[in-house]
């Protein structure tokens, strides 16, 4: 009777499936639910005509599967309604869909773009959360949304206010390690900070070596955007991104950490960051090296 693809964040998709099922006299629940190996002309067959008692339904999930032309075609001549939930098809499957009802849910992915979406579900939930808040959760969940539906859930079970040490006491995570963060603090003279940003880093899975490597890279941009300044004048973060030919956000960072610095400061830092990358090259342990670094960059 009908094919309706459901594509974008899975945890919305499904979510929108089960909303527009519902919607139309179908409970997702009573459907069959074929996935992985069970996504076979064989199998599905006999779902796809309707039962005694009129239309029936079945959902068939596309994660990890690549439907050729007559499987799409066969689930096309369904005569009942075929719900596919197919998180992000490439783009000859979309040409394929032509025919189809097509529902996408959003599929946010960057921090800012995850933030976004928090304050809105937040706010359909009758929860007042600050921006802060909001931020803290993208930083912690990423793009499991599915996560952070069931952190806002348990917020609607206590009282506000709800800031970012408030979320932080509920949901019980520290965020992640953020590299510029933490030479920005080491720069900053807060050698504790940057200790605890470095060990999240570590904590998270990064590599200490790559995570010297991020180090390189960066003061390589801070010591530029020192040089920039020392030119004379007001130096904007899309000026020195076009200089430094960066993206906004690094060039932001670099800039941050540039204007507490002078040209004798950062020769001084730039020697005890290679002093420190040959001592792990040299075998010394990485993290004790890095942790070292830091202290020195902070003095």
């Amino acid at each position: 009777m009908s094919l309706v693809v459901f594509t974008g964040n899975r945890f919305l998709a499904e979510e929108t499936l089960r909303d527009t099922l519902t919607a139309r006299g179908l409970n997702p629940r009573e459907l069959p639910r074929m996935g992985a190996e069970d996504v076979t002309a064989e199998a599905l067959r006999p779902h796809l005509s309707p039962g005694l008692f009129g239309d029936g339904g079945v959902i068939v999930d596309f994660d990890g599967v690549k439907p050729d032309k007559a499987l799409l075609e066969l689930l096309a001549s369904a005569q009942v309604t075929v719900a596919i939930l197919d998180e992000a098809p490439p783009a000859t499957r979309l040409k394929a869909y032509a025919g189809a009802e097509q529902i996408a849910s959003a599929a946010p992915a960057k921090a800012g773009e995850v933030a976004g979406w928090v304050g809105m579900r937040a706010k359909k939930m009758g929860i007042k959360l600050e921006r802060d808040a909001a931020l803290y959760l993208a930083e912690v969940f990423g793009a499991d949304l599915a996560g952070i539906a069931s952190e806002l859930t348990k917020l609607t079970l206590i009282d506000g206010p709800f800031t970012a040490d408030a979320v932080q006491h509920v949901v019980g995570r520290e965020p992640p390690g953020d590299s510029f963060a933490m030479l920005g603090a080491a720069t900053a003279g807060r050698p504790g900070e940057a200790v605890m940003q470095l060990r999240r880093l570590i904590a998270s899975g990064e590599d200490p070596f790559k995570l010297m490597g991020a180090v390189v890279w960066q003061y390589a941009l801070v010591a530029r955007c020192v040089a920039l300044l020392q030119e004379g004048g007001r130096v904007t973060e899309a000026a020195a991104a076009q200089r430094l030919g960066v993206k906004p956000y690094p060039a932001k960072k670099a800039l941050d950490v540039a204007r507490r610095l002078n040209e004798g400061k950062i020769r001084a830092h730039l020697g005890r960051i290679l002093d420190a990358d040959l001592a792990m090259k040299r075998g010394l342990d990485a993290g004790v090296t890095m942790e070292r670094l830091m202290v020195q960059l902070s003095l």
